[in-house]
């Protein structure tokens, strides 16, 4: 154990003085999924799943709100901060995203997306095949910006971080009878395997090599997850939960057949579960004081244009809460979270 955190200390340390120097751990870092990691895209959609409004953003560094389904920053703004870059990955379809600004990577996430295309359909979000045609559209700018040589570099050593799935349940399986009276939840998590493993394999063929997959979080203990299929109770719902540590493993179990069968890959599965389950039931040894309920409103289930500046009840310091909205960490968990991120992930930045 002694010589284990030895390595790992030293491994941060030149973390450290690599990031001091201004020079990024990797060329690239670049984004998929859905409101969980989306900065901004669905601004531009004809959607009604939008973060672009007053109270979102409040806590954000220019105080205003960009699109991100949060007080201020996402799990992988602070992952960007750790990795060394100067500034976020800008949404695609952003005006940000433009010139040399996208050599360093892009975010391609869109709330209300998922693994299951139909989910991202039913909100007129980006599917994750879309997401990829962005990225190919991507890859051709960045090597007409650097060359082929120079774009292949980028492409091989950049992170590329997917966070899928909890929409395909929480926004589309529980409540979509069409689905559910089908599929068992462990057919439906099947389904999305396949659409996972296509999305993996699709990245390997352009050219990438670093990827990283978040699991999905205690979705049963949500604040709005526990409004709409509690039951009345205040408690996480078991079967969610249950439901989505099935889904975890078959991801671990997927991942791990990918990674044999791709030669050169260095794929990492994120766990997001334990983490912020450890927040939520343990509020209070984390620097929190409610995890039940969600800064905006009456914290029970307001998210995009049911969190408002005319929500009533909101809190004035979203520093106490775990959750910002009904399906949506604060700022202040996320950066727990990206701690926790940064400890999983050293294969893909070593």
């Amino acid at each position: 154990m002694g010589f284990l955190m030895s390595l790992l200390g030293g491994f941060l340390l030149a973390m450290v003085f690599s990031v001091s120097n201004g020079d990024p751990l990797v060329p690239a870092f670049c984004i998929f999924g859905d409101s969980v990691v989306d900065v901004g895209n669905n601004n531009n959609l004809s959607t009604l799943i939008k973060a672009n409004f007053p109270p979102y953003g409040r806590d954000f560094v220019t105080h205003k709100p960009t699109g991100r389904f949060c007080n201020g920053k996402l799990t992988t703004d602070f992952t960007a901060e750790y990795l060394g870059f100067t500034s976020y990955p800008p949404a695609y379809l952003s005006r940000e995203a433009r010139g040399k600004r996208v050599l360093t990577g892009v975010n391609f996430a869109s709330a209300a997306s998922g693994y299951y295309e139909r989910t991202a359909r039913l909100f007129r979000a980006l599917t994750l095949t879309h997401q990829l045609k962005y990225y190919k559209l991507w890859q051709r700018k960045v090597v007409n910006l650097v060359g082929r040589t120079n774009a292949t570099n980028i492409f091989s050593r950049g992170i590329h971080l997917i966070s899928a799935g909890s929409s395909d349940f929480i926004q589309n399986y529980y409540i979509n009878p069409l689905l559910n009276r089908v599929y068992s939840p462990d057919q439906f998590s099947d389904i999305l395997m396949k659409s996972y493993s296509t999305f993996v394999q699709n990245l390997y063929d352009l050219g990438a090599r670093r990827i990283g997959v978040t699991t999905l979080p205690p979705t049963g203990c949500l604040p709005a997850a526990i409004t709409l299929f509690g039951r009345g109770t205040n408690e996480c719902v078991a079967n969610l939960n249950k439901d989505a540590i099935s889904f975890n493993k078959k991801l671990n179990r997927t991942s791990q057949k990918l990674k044999s069968k791709l030669p050169g890959i260095k794929l990492v599965v994120f766990d997001i579960y334990q983490p912020l389950f450890d927040l939520i039931t343990k509020p209070a040894e984390n620097g929190f004081l409610e995890s039940r309920k969600a800064c905006c409103g009456t914290g029970t289930l307001e998210t995009s244009f049911l969190c408002n500046a005319r929500s009533i009840g909101t809190c004035s310091n979203a520093t106490n809460y775990v959750f910002w909205d009904g399906f949506h960490p604060s700022q202040s968990a996320n950066e727990k979270l990206a701690q926790s991120l940064l400890e999983q992930g050293f294969d893909l930045i070593s």
